[in-house]
């Protein structure tokens, strides 16, 4: 690297001009405005390389709609709210030796400093430094002015009022429901609160009511409709199990299963246990069919899972005709089990197209699984439960459910067994274990007099559809997730007994969720620059905010009411009303099912549609050398690490550069050492051109340069629509390693007057990506002003020269081939001959790709026409065989090659292509060959000149 650069020295410079002479800090004026925002990050610890790819994202589009002429708002807040930050202080202050070790060992914090976090409010005072400083790093455009914590006593009135408005439209309601509970901490628990399963979801089972005498035996099951096919029951009879009374009833269940429904609201007691090989082999009464069935064996039965009983349908489960036949070999007398099991009839109950009367014996047969150990098991299960849901009927034997779709079966089915007092719901997580951030395992809770988000609302939905229907949703197939997800929405718990937050205005006892308080967050920016800037808020009542973000009401009145100056009032009213709506809201794809949903949700609630959200863009996740980075067990790589290793310029071109979209980003070492390489290149190369002297901007325009000025127009198109759709790996494509790659062609033809015209719309291209290099480059004498205000390059159709660029793809491809020769054959050319393409076979090409242009090339149609063109009638012998070998490639046919003079453009180049092989080139047209010993001239085709090497 040239000694002049220095990425520490240069990065830090910039940031501090950028500050000094706050270019970040925009207020409204006549120009057309951008709000963008991001997902503020919850401050329980540093930031990584998971907010890097979001957030870099966020600011490399935020800088090009400001390059584009839009006046943009990139603001930054902080998330402290909930049970997180006040569980961390408490462990912290235990000494827990497991957060000693990850706050440590992943986010570098040195012991004595992480002693004194032994507070909330230490807490988020240092993280909201830290998350700061890293940011700043980084380089990121914000508008610090308007940073803020959700713990600011501003920032709860704020919430107040948003809560009233939900509370007045009966948007927030009291009632029983499931939620994930953390048992320590006595509250409910959101995504941001859980260190481990945060994935998890509530699903509501059917548990199956089986009868053995007094006792019953309940089964859990997703698909209650296979009832009807129960041949046995699976018991684990290492397993003790509880007799309990729930409700009126004896229940046999395993101990895990007693011990979640203390959760629900069923009246439980404990009675006596019963070790699982003792109810092996007994009978029990199928409820709905009155079938008796026996209870088998089944080591794989988890007790933590459902009941610790499970339904057998072997003739619909895989997993289940694998045990079953699995067992025909075991010697079960044991268990006092005499019966032959072979003889256990399989009892078909779907109708399913592909399948006969046994879809799960069909299945283990077609995948070739050998036993419920074989991986293929999982695959089999998947792909008979795939097509019995999506294309399944019920045969006649399930009665009057007959013929109804597998697919709308369950709620019907369950509403009439749990009338019929033959089952009941039973709520499960999806996956397990869920491990609340105080190191707790959650259950699930049915909660009584909880403060609820009636999300399930059909008219709230229906609106919320209708939001999102108008608003652009990047990647475009993203938007399916957004409908189901949606569609799939219940209520969620919107309140807490403890934790950092505001209380529900109506309802002290209880906190406003963290989920619940991040919704709209995006409008108080607006405000925030003003109590930051020293606004008295001791009193911001609701009618301060109705006027503020509703419009509703004066600013005389509201200066009345709450003795701020009038002026001010307006001035606040006024740049809302100019800032708002959020024109983009960028973020992790794992935010899709919870924060983007209130997001809109609340936004629908609250605000009219004029100030609806507009666009919501989703990126994927990113992995550390291959495996999934987490912020509790490690790998993890923060983003002040990134930084401090590699540079703010590099990290941001790696990160963007290496994925885009949903798509996600493995960050390898090698790979940053490659971006560290090819950024040493651009300045380099850029100093070299910025030194040179001899550049004449003035002189006429050679072949060359007219090739080096389309070709920019092109890569300026390319990354203009990439970066339209935030796809920024197509724009570094483009506007980085493309043009880096033209460039090279360039100056290696000899091309160097536009060089500086190019540079000129490279830097400005490259500025949102890598900033502080490039405003290092624009201020040493490129442009005026800052790069990150400079006005993104637009194309000129008119420079854009098809011959031109025609002209050099020939004469590279013929390089390439002449190399490609030599280094196949290892001689060492004496002289080299080229020989274009005959007129015939232009004309041939011609036809092919006219006739080509309908679909399927017609070879009769074809030589039709060719024999009637007196060009190429005259070589009759060998028209048929170029037409087939045209034929053949009839997709790809283009007619590129036939606006070129293909000789005119060679002879001009003979010097060059001597120059670049050392050996005299001779060019010939295949039309008159000269000399020819070999016969070569017969291979030229359009746009690929015969070679031949002496």
């Amino acid at each position: 690297m040239l000694e002049s650069y220095s990425a520490k020295e240069v990065e830090a410079k910039w940031q501090r001009i950028w500050e000094e002479n706050a270019i970040f800090e925009p207020e409204p004026d006549e120009r057309q405005k951008f709000l963008l925002t991001i997902p503020y990050p919850y401050l329980n610890g540093n930031l990584h390389a998971g907010h890097t790819r979001t957030f870099t994202i966020g600011d490399a589009y935020a800088r090009y709609k400001r390059m584009r002429g839009y006046n943009v708002l990139f603001p930054m807040g902080f998330h402290a709210t909930g049970t997180p930050i006040v569980g961390l202080s408490e462990l912290i202050a235990n000494k827990d030796p497991l957060i000693w070790g990850v706050y440590t060992r992943l986010h570098g914090i040195p012991e004595e400093e992480l002693a004194s976090l032994n507070t909330p409010e230490k807490i988020v005072l240092y993280f909201r430094r830290q998350a700061k400083a890293a940011m700043q790093s980084i380089g990121y455009s914000i508008d610090w002015r308007r940073e803020f914590t959700t713990t600011d006593p501003a920032y709860s009135k704020f919430i107040e009022w948003q809560f009233g408005i939900l509370r007045n439209l009966d948007y927030v309601v009291k009632g029983s429901h499931p939620v994930r509970w953390c048992p320590h901490d006595k509250n409910p628990v959101e995504d941001h609160d859980i260190l481990k399963g945060e994935d998890a979801t509530i699903m509501d089972f059917a548990l199956i009511k089986f009868r053995m005498g007094d006792a019953i035996m309940p089964c859990a099951t997703l698909r209650p409709e296979t009832v009807f096919g129960v041949t046995n029951l699976w018991l684990n009879p290492s397993v003790t199990y509880v007799m309990a009374r729930i409700n009126d009833e004896n229940w046999i269940v395993s101990k895990e299963a007693y011990e979640k429904l203390t959760y629900t609201d069923r009246a439980v007691a404990w009675g006596a246990e019963i070790p699982g090989i003792e109810l092996i082999g007994k009978r029990v009464t199928n409820p709905l069919t009155g079938a008796e069935v026996l209870v088998l064996p089944a080591g794989f039965v988890d007790p933590d899972n459902g009941s610790g009983i499970v339904m057998s349908v072997p003739a619909h489960a895989p997993y289940d005709y694998l045990a079953l036949k699995d067992l025909y070999e075991e010697d079960l007398s044991q268990y006092g089990i005499k019966e032959d099991l072979r003889a256990i009839e399989f009892i078909s109950l779907i109708e399913s197209p592909g399948y006969g009367e046994f879809p799960a014996v069909e299945a283990v047969k077609e995948l070739g699984v050998r036993d419920q150990n074989d991986p293929k098991a999982e695959e089999a299960t998947k792909m008979v439960y795939r097509r019995e849901f999506h294309n399944g009927v019920l045969k006649p034997n399930t009665g009057r459910y007959a013929g109804v779709a597998v697919s709308k079966i369950k709620d019907l089915l369950l509403r009439d067994l749990i009338d019929r007092g033959i089952a009941e719901i039973f709520y499960e997580f999806s996956e397990t274990p869920v491990i609340c951030r105080c190191g707790t395992r959650c259950v699930i809770m049915m909660v009584r007099d909880q403060w609820f988000l009636e999300y399930s609302n059909p008219e709230w939905k229906g609106r919320v559809l209708w939001c999102l229907s108008r608003m652009n949703i990047i990647p475009p197939e993203f938007r399916v997730e957004f409908e189901n997800k949606i569609d799939w929405l219940k209520d969620k718990a919107c309140a807490r007994r403890k934790g950092l937050g505001t209380h529900l205005p109506w309802d002290k006892e209880w906190l406003i969720e963290s989920l619940g308080d991040s919704t709209i967050y995006m409008a108080y920016y607006i405000l925030a620059k003003y109590v930051n800037a020293g606004m008295k808020i001791d009193s911001l009542p609701p009618e301060f905010f109705e006027y503020i973000f509703m419009d509703n009401g004066d600013a005389a009145a509201v200066a009345n009411l709450t003795g701020l100056p009038e002026q001010t009032v307006q001035q606040i009213h006024d740049d809302f009303a100019y800032w708002y709506p959020v024109d983009l809201r960028t973020s992790g794809k794992d935010l899709v099912a919870n924060h983007l949903l209130f997001f809109l949700y609340h936004h629908v609630a609250i605000f009219p549609e004029q100030l609806w959200p507009k666009a919501i863009a989703v990126n994927g996740f990113v992995s550390l050398e291959g495996q999934k980075m987490s912020k509790s067990k490690g790998p993890l790589l923060t983003l002040r690490q990134a930084v401090a290793e590699n540079g703010a310029d590099v990290t941001r071109l790696y990160i963007l550069g290496n994925a885009e979209g949903t798509a996600d980003v493995d960050w390898r070492n090698d790979g940053v050492e490659a971006t560290h390489a090819h950024l040493d290149r651009f300045y380099n190369l850029a100093r070299e051109i910025m030194a040179d002297g001899s550049i004449d901007e003035s002189a006429e325009k050679t072949l060359i340069d007219r090739w080096m000025l389309s070709r920019l127009q092109r890569r300026i198109v390319q990354a203009t629509e990439a970066m339209e759709e935030i796809q920024t790996r197509r724009a570094l494509q483009s506007a980085f390693y493309l043009l880096m790659g033209d460039l090279r062609w360039y100056q290696r033809r000899g091309g160097k007057n536009q060089l500086r015209a190019v540079l000129s719309a490279w830097v400005r291209m490259m500025s949102p990506f890598i900033p502080h290099i490039c405003e290092e480059l624009w201020a040493s004498g490129l442009g005026e002003g800052y790069a990150s205000l400079a006005e993104w390059p637009v194309a000129d159709e008119s420079l854009i020269d098809l011959k031109a660029e025609k002209a050099e793809d020939l004469l590279e491809r013929t390089l390439n081939d002449v190399q490609e020769i030599v280094n196949v054959t290892g001689t060492k050319p004496a002289k080299i001959t080229l020989y274009t393409t005959p007129r015939w076979k232009k004309e041939m090409l011609r036809l092919a790709v006219a006739a080509a242009a309908g679909g399927k090339l017609d070879m009769g149609a074809l030589m039709k026409e060719a024999m009637a063109n007196p060009a190429i009638a005259e070589h009759k012998k060998d028209a048929p065989k170029y037409a087939q070998k045209l034929a053949k490639a009839a997709h790809s046919l283009s007619a590129e090659a036939l606006g070129l003079d293909e000789y005119e453009t060679l002879t001009r180049e003979k010097e060059y292509l001597a120059g670049a092989f050392g050996v005299l080139v001779e060019v010939y047209s295949a039309e008159e060959p000269g000399a020819d010993p070999k016969g070569k001239s017969r291979q030229a085709e359009p746009g690929r000149p015969a070679i031949y090497i002496e």
